[in-house]
């Protein structure tokens, strides 16, 4: 099973836009990582987000490029102060590919979970609209497979 984690892309200053949606930028940085990413063709089956504005419409604009078959959906779980815990749990019992997009430090503490057992060691730099590839092992362990980034792509 692989488990991608992606942070939201930038987002308005709450002054501007008390929603949050995405600057231009986000957009942007988002719109190249979705489309890189959809020259792999991976089998993402569904897209979760946190609900706030920012992660849903990075959600949408990554659904376009990948198609998972059961769609994006608002979950809970994914707010920034949430306990990773909570998808640890869901992740044990799952078996497909999904793709989980959030916030920080919820997304960098359930990384560190899931890699050393400890959600306060920091393992993974997310940036903004970054995309991080985890799989899982057969014996229940996870692993750091890759990790694309909007600066990064050519």
């Amino acid at each position: 099973m692989f488990l991608y984690l992606v942070q939201h892309g930038e987002a308005q200053r709450e002054e501007e836009d008390p929603a949050r949606d995405l600057t231009d930028q986000g957009l942007r940085d988002i719109t190249r990582v979705a489309n890189y990413a959809g020259k792999f063709n991976l089998a993402v089956s569904q897209i979760f987000h946190s609900g706030k504005t920012r992660a849903a419409s990075t959600a949408k604009i990554l659904a376009a490029s990948l198609h998972p078959p059961q769609g994006v959906s608002e979950t809970t779980g994914l707010a920034p102060l949430d306990d990773p815990g909570i998808w640890a749990g869901r992740l044990a019992t799952m078996d497909k590919d999904v793709m989980l997009v959030g916030h920080l430090p919820h997304l960098a503490r359930l990384g560190a979970l899931l890699l050393t057992g400890d959600m306060a060691k920091n393992v993974i730099n997310f940036k903004m609209a970054g995309l991080v590839c985890l799989g899982r092992r057969a014996e229940g362990s996870w692993a750091l497979e890759w990790m694309i980034l909007p600066a990064l792509i050519p």
